[in-house]
């Protein structure tokens, strides 16, 4: 019996050992101490001296003593990673080792460090930023009228053009030395989500000069000569760039362009000059029919060996004028009537100079490495800042209209049915706020976020569709009827094509986020990696020694969080915050250790297959996803000195995330191939069953008031969106009258209710109104709030027509006309 229970006793003090992640000898001293004192206090000397010996012979002196460890263990485990290490391709290893990781990293450990997340300085625009959006990007907005843009010239007017170029809406990320603003990361997040609120073909137009794009790659490898010459004539709109990386054959797939350059040499001008051969079939290029500009991605080849020995030198990036022979350009693709400029662009056999490559020749064949780590900046900051702007529309838009909508004597807000959609676009729109703000803040740090920029684009655009679906809902017919006085049904033609850009969101999902995060962001994976490539043995095999036995301490600290937490339903412990977010930071510390397991477990099962297991790891990368925005909605909380009116949105959001979080770890544990470990995974994982829940009816209904009523809470959620209430800007106006609608419903309350009675007998509304002053139901005062207010919300509620001839398009063409011919290179 002693014997059991110093046994029992070593295990408790193992697995607190292994909870709080203690060094390998001082867990070795914790169990020779509890030992001794255990054995000897149940005065049981000779079984004691028998354990310890045992203890120390098979396991302290082996795993301690490192010559006998690394010759044990390590060697013969550093020869069989090797064997089982899937190799990775070039472009697969670029991938990994381009941009930084953040607080994602810490979300991965099992056990996140929250100091580093809360001592991050809270984002804040400088002056001039500020006043960037309050002067040129608030006149810019005035100057919309999206209807006009969208569904009579298909562009942008001429005078919008003339304003973007000239107060340097194109010029925000090239520095101040060449002309430019150079704005921090957040003053452009804000800016797009300004125009994003008042026009989807501006914000994108907009967008694509700051994100991937010439100028951006100019910055970071072009030559001297190239920036002195191109960043000044970007910065002031001389030219107009766009950068051409899909084709036909090769989308999401970019590193498969069948693109081509020959280096060659030809006569130009009299003398004979070096430069490639292009030949090229893009399609999707933003700013394509417009652009003086086109940066060019291509693979490159040096057949007659004019650079060096290497035959295939790579993707390579080249800058190429509009005016270069044999450039075909103009022709405009139309993407779901949102007239962005973006169309195709064709060349064979098209010669520029070699110093047209960015950076110059010694840049050849660099060019995924370039497009990776600009990628991931530009791809945190437009997609998910353009569809923050949308989903404050939403808020906006449809908490107001929802008020101002009456059916059955009542608001429609009133109705549980849209209480629901209400709720959900309240929610996802705190959501993708905080993560919007996340993403920039993490730019303006110098982080080049490449797996949190792939959460941020992917989970903003998605919910940002959700939040959009549901506004057309409450919206109902007012919704898809087109026209001059419809502010979201553009919105919603529109929502699919940031989902599609930029690596669509199926592949960035199934592939990215946990393809790169899992490596990225383990704190021992990519050190096992590095160390298994090593060349020199000795090196390698301390590295390897070093990171194996962190990673199996690693791995058996998170069986035990993640068991111990769910036990406890994570209810004890030291968690930052308040009160009311302590509970919060518990429950993710939870499902950090759970994916921190669940993914260990998967990588060590699997291996290599886990790879073609796209449906396991696209579940693992939403709860990295949903980990990484509860971080931070409560980063943002925090930043703004934790205002309890918001705290319904925080808790919608919150609840909602970590819902999908579960049932995303369920559905890798259900579906995972190797059956007993699942079985073991649920029980660490879900001692007790799933128990999180969606957010509640209750919770739904106070995020539902909040956006349907004036308040400090709907103010921060519609924050930085255009709302002067101008004649072009409908949401404005009725943002601006919600107030009134309010102010009005006692009163509206007594007519009907005087109504019903009988005491009105009209039938017209305003006859009705006259009756009831009549009858002292309502005093003249109230007829007079009740009618001007009739009048102020009819156009929120009536809906666009047109005689037939106005629908009927200007030009017809045939279908052969609007369709290109076939390019064959």
């Amino acid at each position: 019996m002693s014997t059991i229970v110093t046994l029992i006793c070593v295990a408790i003090v193992g697995l607190a050992c292994a909870y709080f992640r203690v060094r390998l000898w001082q867990w070795t001293l914790a169990t020779i101490v509890t030992l001794l004192v255990v054995g000897l206090g149940l005065h049981a000397p000779t079984p004691t001296w028998v354990l310890l010996g045992i203890f120390v012979v098979l396991v302290a002196l082996p795993l301690n003593a490192t010559p006998i460890r690394r010759a044990l263990f390590s060697a013969p485990l550093l020869k069989f990673f090797r064997r089982v290490l899937p190799k990775l391709s070039e472009t697969e290893q670029i991938a990994l080792d381009a941009g930084t990781v953040g607080f994602e990293g810490e979300l991965f450990s099992g056990k996140p460090d929250w100091s580093k997340l809360l001592s991050e300085p809270k984002p804040q625009l400088s002056a001039e930023e500020q006043a960037f959006l309050d002067g040129p990007c608030e006149k810019l907005c005035a100057m919309v009228d999206d209807w006009h843009i969208t569904h009579e010239i298909a562009d942008l007017p001429p005078e919008i053009w003339e304003f973007v170029r000239r107060e340097g809406f194109f010029a925000m990320i090239i520095p101040k030395r060449y002309g430019g603003k150079e704005f921090s990361a957040s003053a452009h997040s804000a800016v797009l989500q300004k125009l994003a609120s008042v026009s989807a073909t501006l914000s994108s137009i907009v967008a694509v000069p700051n994100s991937l794009g010439p100028a951006e790659l100019l910055l970071h490898y072009g030559s001297e000569e190239q920036k002195n010459h191109y960043l000044p004539r970007l910065a002031d709109g001389r030219e107009v760039p766009c950068f051409a990386l899909t084709g036909p054959y090769a989308g999401s797939d970019a590193t498969s362009i069948p693109d081509y350059g020959i280096v060659c040499k030809q006569t130009v001008d009299g003398q004979e000059a070096l430069g490639i051969k292009l030949t090229f079939d893009k399609r999707y290029i933003t700013l394509a029919p417009i652009a003086t500009l086109v940066g060019l991605a291509f693979r490159m080849y040096d057949p007659e060996h004019l650079l060096g020995d290497k035959q295939d030198l790579g993707i390579t990036l080249a800058l190429i004028p509009r005016e270069t022979k044999g450039l075909e350009i103009g022709r405009r693709h139309l993407p779901l009537n949102i007239p962005f400029q973006n169309g195709p662009l064709h060349g064979k056999d098209v010669f520029v100079p070699i110093d047209t490559l960015i950076g110059g020749p010694h840049m050849a064949g660099h060019g995924w490495r370039m497009l990776v780590e600009v990628l991931s900046v530009g791809r945190g900051i437009s997609l998910p800042s353009n569809a923050t702007g949308f989903v404050r529309l939403a808020v906006a838009a449809t908490g107001a209209y929802a008020r101002i909508r009456k059916q059955f004597g009542l608001s429609v807000a009133r109705f549980e049915g849209v209480e629901e959609a209400l709720a959900r676009i309240g929610g996802h729109a705190y959501a993708v706020a905080a993560l919007s703000r996340a993403s920039a803040a993490a730019v303006d740090r110098g982080e080049k976020p490449a797996v949190a920029s792939a959460i941020a684009k992917c989970h903003a655009t998605m919910l940002g569709r959700e939040a959009i679906q549901d506004a057309m809902d409450v919206h109902g017919g007012k919704g898809i009827q087109l026209g001059p006085s419809n502010y979201l049904g553009r919105c919603w033609q529109g929502a699919p094509i940031p989902i599609t850009v930029e690596g669509a969101n199926i592949m960035t999902r199934s592939l990215m986020i946990f393809g790169q995060g899992a490596i990225r962001c383990h704190p021992w994976v990519l050190k096992e990696m590095h160390a298994a490539h090593e060349s020199d043995q000795a090196k390698a095999l301390h590295d390897f020694d070093e990171a194996l036995f962190g990673h199996f301490g690693f791995g058996l600290s998170n069986a035990v969080r993640s068991f111990w937490l769910g036990l406890t339903f994570a209810k004890f412990g030291r968690a930052p915050g308040d009160a009311y977010t302590q509970r919060y930071y518990r429950k993710l510390e939870r499902y950090s250790a759970a994916l921190a397991l669940t993914a260990d477990t998967a990588m060590g099962v699997l291996g290599g297959k886990l790879k073609f297991k796209e449906k396991l790891s696209a579940r693992l990368g939403d709860v990295l996803s949903y980990l990484y925005i509860c971080s931070a909605m409560l980063k943002r909380y925090e930043d703004e000195g934790r205002p309890e009116a918001e705290r319904p949105l925080l808790a919608w959001a919150f609840h909602d995330a970590v819902w999908r979080m579960q049932m995303a770890l369920d559905g890798v544990i259900r579906n995972f191939p190797v059956r007993p470990v699942a079985w073991l995974l649920h029980t660490l994982v879900f001692p007790f069953g799933r128990r999180e829940v969606p957010p509640s009816d209750r919770l739904g209904r106070r995020v539902a008031a909040i956006l349907s009523a004036p308040n400090s809470a709907r103010d921060a959620l519609v924050h930085g969106m255009y709302l002067t209430p101008n004649a072009n800007n409908p949401v404005g106006r009725m943002h601006a009258l919600l107030p009134d609608v309010v102010a009005a419903e006692p009163v509206e309350r007594k007519f009907l209710k005087a109504v019903k009675a009988g005491g009105v007998h009209a039938h017209d509304y305003f006859a009705q109104l006259a009756e009831a002053e009549r009858i002292g139901a309502i005093s003249e005062t109230e007829r007079a709030q009740l009618e001007r207010l009739r009048r102020a919300t009819a156009e929120f509620i009536n809906v666009d027509d047109f005689d037939p001839e106005e629908l009927r398009a200007a030009v017809v063409h045939g279908g052969a006309d609007a369709r290109r011919s076939l390019h064959v290179a």
